[in-house]
């Protein structure tokens, strides 16, 4: 509604994880690294936290995006699966056939990823809102980094999810599994400054030009609003861009964010 108003090619705060929006804050860049330096590295286990919103699923999409040729690479969106429909669905991703029994299911993953070694490929996979799975689910994929050769693990595992996860993986019954997790980030909220530049960056590959701006305080409203978290972010600069678009400015004030925050809240009063 404001893109033709505001000269942007698409929209600049939308919420889905398309990787070319995904800013570097330096905590962004940490946790990307710290993935690529696990899966190359040949680590086995995996772990990326953050709070709900965090860009950690925009991360993944990108982490997937930058390796290359050279890995196989499954993501599974809904951990939410019993054992057997989990075995399926990385067979599915990895364009497996099905097979009726886990031990089927199992043979089949291990002949593939054995297949994948012998190609010098690598299997990498993601699993994403972890902080879904039931202790018998994280124990199955744990029984995954069982397929090894004496010298490798054959699947790279990421488990992804809310802060949650943590706790979930401190249940002494998973104690096997939480020590086989050698690499751990976990990304925490975007500072005042990381804010102004996240907002520019996204307004840039939007192909924003010299306009919108924020006010400081408009910044700093931001800020109080979403604590850092850039969905949050996303939400209230898009409001607030709709709101300059409804009043015809393009420098971007304390009370058009505060506008934008109550009709976020349902506050339209």
């Amino acid at each position: 509604m404001y893109n033709e108003f505001y000269g942007f090619r698409e929209p600049p705060f939308n919420i889905t994880p398309d990787p070319r929006f995904l800013f570097f804050s330096r905590q962004h860049q940490e946790a990307f690294d710290h993935l690529l330096f696990g899966i190359r590295e040949r680590k086995g286990f995996i772990q990326l936290t953050g709070e709900v919103g965090a860009g950690k699923t925009t991360l993944c999409r990108a982490l997937l995006e930058h390796l290359g040729d050279e890995y196989e690479t499954a993501l599974i969106l809904n951990p939410r699966l019993t054992p057997a429909q989990l075995l399926r669905a990385i067979l599915s991703e990895f364009q497996l056939p099905q097979r009726r029994d886990r031990s089927a299911c199992l043979r089949e993953l291990n002949q593939y990823l054995l297949s994948q070694v012998a190609a010098g490929q690598e299997v990498v996979l993601l699993i994403d809102e972890a902080q879904d799975m039931d202790a018998k689910l994280l124990e199955e994929v744990r029984l995954l980094s069982n397929l090894e050769t004496d010298e490798r693990k054959l699947l790279q595992i990421v488990l992804v999810g809310q802060p949650e996860l943590r706790e979930i993986l401190d249940d002494p019954g998973l104690r096997q599994l939480r020590q086989r997790i050698t690499v751990r980030y976990h990304l925490g909220p975007l500072s005042h400054e990381d804010i102004a530049q996240y907002i520019r960056f996204r307004l840039t590959v939007a192909g924003a030009g010299s306009r919108p701006t924020f006010s400081n305080w408009a910044l700093r409203a931001i800020k109080a609003y979403s604590r850092g978290v850039p969905r949050l972010v996303n939400a209230v600069c898009d409001k607030s861009l709709l709101c300059g678009y409804v009043l015809g400015v393009d420098h971007l004030r304390w009370r058009h964010v505060r506008r934008a925050v109550r009709e976020l809240e349902g506050n339209v009063a």
